[in-house]
């Protein structure tokens, strides 16, 4: 019998985590090399100078307190304004600071925007695979997810439905997943894609899956309701099926 839900949840369809856009952490260093560059726009080499040694001021008197003894957003902003003053001194006389030309600041702008992108892009992909286990749930429910054909990342829409389900293997997915595989269906007709389900599936599965395409070659036009015992034998004795399959590869080239 087919497992599809958790013990004691069989008519209760789990509901869809909502996910939420990652917030970026507070970072207190990066917030005072902020401010240091906004006052230090259109300072020339002695106004630096001079809100350095202020800035330096700052630091010895906060050395006396114990309760700043973490604080890293001042040690942050010495550092800054020291960089900006030797910044300055390497470059032409007259020269005043401004941040939109500073190689050090465009670079860590350049990196926050990809460090966006890449969070953007976490966001959208979590979004797309909460939304297909909706789906194949769904389709579940209808009693047609055999007929369903698989899509690329399909097998992180696997791993989250386990993740719902508390991490109680869903047999039916594992089993539709290995036929799939099996029967190069979906996006499995592309071998690259084959491939790569080495890397994303398990090995319960990954058997299964290779068990099957063997004992198709074997008794080709089996019926599925025959191989029911491929499924069971993979889930049990995953290496074992492994092997099975490896056997019967090599005793049908050496036909």
């Amino acid at each position: 019998m087919t497992r599809m839900w958790p013990p004691g949840d069989s008519n209760r369809r789990p509901l869809a985590p909502r996910v939420a856009a990652p917030r970026e952490p507070v970072d207190p260093a990066r917030i005072g090399r902020r401010v240091v560059r906004r006052g230090a726009k259109g300072m020339d080499t002695g106004a630096v100078a001079a809100a350095l040694d202020e800035a330096r001021l700052d630091a010895r008197q906060a050395s006396r307190h114990e309760d700043l003894a973490d604080d890293v957003r001042g040690p942050a902003e010495l550092a800054e304004w020291e960089r900006i003053e030797q910044l300055l001194a390497a470059a032409p006389p007259g020269t005043v600071y401004d941040p939109d030309t500073d190689p050090v600041v465009r670079a860590e702008l350049e990196a926050e925007a990809a460090a966006a992108a890449a969070r953007e892009a976490e966001l959208r992909e979590a979004m797309r695979i909460a939304a297909r286990a909706d789906e194949l749930q769904a389709l579940r429910e209808l009693g047609t997810l055999e007929q369903t054909e698989p899509r690329a990342g399909d097998e992180a829409v696997r791993d989250e439905l386990t993740r719902r389900a508390g991490g109680y293997v869903q047999d039916d997915v594992d089993d539709w997943l290995a036929h799939a595989l099996a029967a190069h269906r979906g996006h499995y007709r592309d071998p690259a894609a084959r491939e790569a389900a080495a890397g994303l599936l398990t090995l319960p599965v990954l058997a299964h899956a290779a068990l099957l395409a063997e004992l198709a070659r074997l008794v080709p036009g089996a019926d599925v309701d025959q191989l029911t015992f491929a499924g069971r034998l993979a889930a049990t004795e995953p290496e074992a099926a492994d092997e099975l399959a490896a056997f019967l590869t090599r005793a049908h080239s050496d036909r």
